[in-house]
């Protein structure tokens, strides 16, 4: 039997304009996420289903207006394949929560080199890293305490 994580990872759609265009998943858990299906060759893969994804992402933009249970029974009527609001809730937050990491990972990156230019900068203007010198201060033995 196949161990599965409990999380899984969803490739961002390249956007075409009029339409947004799937990959396939690999599969990590038991239970298939909406909007994906079981490849019949290969039950570890999962195939997209166009047009479920597609209502998935109106539906996003409909849950500025309304509740999660008024959305996902929207979902589940015109998809014709049930979602909970629980379901819908879990979908929403991962996926804000890898769009908001990745945001944080490239701002971080963004100030890393920011601050690398301007140590750069600092050690050229200084003539390069500086040494410290120390004073040399007597031994235990050299010291007598009479």
């Amino acid at each position: 039997m196949t161990k599965y994580k409990k999380e899984w990872k969803l490739p961002k759609p390249v956007d075409h304009g009029d339409h947004f265009e799937w990959k396939p998943v690999i599969r990590v858990g038991k239970q298939i996420p909406f909007g994906y299906r079981e490849d019949p060759n290969d039950r570890d893969v999962l195939l997209p289903i166009p047009e479920e994804l597609e209502l998935l992402e109106q539906a996003k933009k409909h849950l500025k207006r309304y509740s999660y249970r008024a959305v996902a029974a929207w979902l589940s009527e015109q998809s014709k394949r049930y979602i909970s609001h629980v379901g819908l809730y879990k979908r929403v937050k991962i996926e804000y929560k890898r769009k908001t990491e990745a945001a944080n990972q490239r701002y971080f990156a963004q100030r890393y080199k920011e601050a690398l230019e301007k140590a750069e900068k600092l050690e050229s203007r200084i003539g390069g890293a500086s040494s410290r010198t120390t004073v040399d201060s007597p031994s235990p033995t050299e010291t007598s305490t009479d």
